[in-house]
């Protein structure tokens, strides 16, 4: 895929959610890196065109319903990505945990004994 298609089909996506390609916005939203000069000069010809504003390997930012798009698969939001890592942490050190509070209550029992 040429860098023109690149950012022709990220500029039909902001315009698809309502906003103005700018090279700010299109530069941000590309996954390669683009030259400015090829940017602005693609701009300068874009039109929209709202069925062409899918490929794969392009993503919505946080800005855009602040959820993204990699390789054709809906990603997590940030907030929900956090809670998948706070319950898989969760998960992971409640035996921990357990082990921990058997081995305070094994402490105080021979604390008690001690006495």
């Amino acid at each position: 895929m040429t860098n023109f298609e690149k950012i022709t089909i990220v500029a039909n996506q902001l315009a698809n959610n309502g906003k103005k390609p700018t090279v700010a916005l299109v530069k941000g939203k590309l996954v390669d890196p683009v030259p400015l000069p090829q940017i602005i000069s693609t701009l300068k010809s874009w039109k929209h065109e709202p069925e062409n504003c899918t490929f794969p390997t392009y993503r919505i930012s946080e800005d855009d319903n602040d959820k993204a798009v990699i390789e054709g698969k809906i990603v997590l939001t940030q907030e929900q990505l956090e809670q998948s890592i706070k319950q898989a942490v969760d998960k992971a050190i409640a035996p921990l945990k357990a082990e921990l509070a058997e081995i305070n209550a094994l402490l105080r029992s021979i604390k008690t004994a001690s006495k």
